[in-house]
C-alpha cells in the first residue's frame, strides 16, 4: 500500500475508508480523489479504482502517480455521466463540503451496486459552545501527532465546511436509511453505509 509523505487529518482516516471496503471489491470510486493518494491505495484491496476530481492540477498529479489499478476523470461528480450501480465500493475524503451534501451522498448511493458499500469522511462546522467543547480533546492529540509525523497537505484546495456536526447527521440519515454516523477525535465524522440488496 502506497505511503503518504505526508500526514495531516485526511490522511490520518484514510484507513476507516480502507476497512470499509468490501471483500473481493471490484470496482471503486474515489470522489474528490484529490493528489490520488487514497485511490492507490485502494489499488492495493480493490480490482479497479477510478478517482474523480474537478481540479486539473490535482487530477495531473494523481495521474503522475498512477498504477495500473487506478485511473482518473478531471470531472465535476455531481455532473458525470457515470452509469447506476456501476461500483462495489464508494467514497469520499474531506470532499463532500465541496459539493451539495445531499445531492453529493444521493449520487454517490446512484452509482453504487445493491449490497455495495459506501464510505465518507467528512469535515463539520463548530457554530455552538457544545461543538467546540466536543471538539476540545482533538487539541492535545493534534499537537502528539505533530510531534511525531511530518505534517504537509496535498495542495488541493481548501474550504470551511458551513453544515453543523448536527445538520451533517441528520442529512445524512435522511439520504441514506441506516447510515453509521460517528464523530472522530480530529475534527472529523464518518458516515458508513451499505446499499440494500
Amino acid at each position: 500500500m502506497p505511503q503518504a509523505h505526508y500526514w495531516n487529518h485526511n490522511v490520518h482516516y484514510q484507513p476507516v475508508i480502507l476497512n470499509a471496503v468490501p471483500e473481493g471489491c471490484g470496482q471503486a470510486l474515489d470522489v474528490g480523489c484529490g493528489d490520488g493518494l487514497l485511490a492507490r491505495r485502494l489499488a492495493g484491496r480493490c480490482a479497479e479504482v477510478t478517482g474523480i476530481d474537478p481540479d486539473p492540477r490535482m487530477i495531473a498529479l494523481a495521474r503522475s502517480r498512477a498504477n495500473a489499478r487506478s485511473t482518473f476523470i478531471e470531472a465535476d461528480f455531481l455532473t458525470h455521466p457515470f452509469p447506476a450501480a456501476s461500483f462495489d465500493f464508494v467514497c469520499a475524503n474531506t470532499s463532500l463540503h465541496h459539493m451539495d451534501f445531499a445531492a453529493a451522498l444521493t449520487a454517490m448511493a446512484r452509482v453504487l451496486k445493491p449490497g455495495g458499500r459506501l464510505a465518507v469522511i467528512g469535515l463539520a462546522a463548530d457554530k455552538s459552545l457544545a461543538d467546540r467543547l466536543a471538539g476540545a480533546p482533538g487539541l492535545p492529540a493534534d499537537l502528539f501527532y505533530r510531534a511525531i509525523y511530518r505534517r504537509g497537505e496535498s495542495g488541493a484546495p481548501i474550504l470551511d465546511p458551513q453544515m453543523t456536526w448536527r445538520e451533517v447527521r441528520a442529512a445524512a440519515a435522511h439520504a441514506l436509511p441506516g447510515v453509521r454516523y460517528r464523530r472522530h477525535l480530529l475534527w472529523r465524522y464518518s458516515l458508513l453505509w451499505t446499499k440494500p440488496a
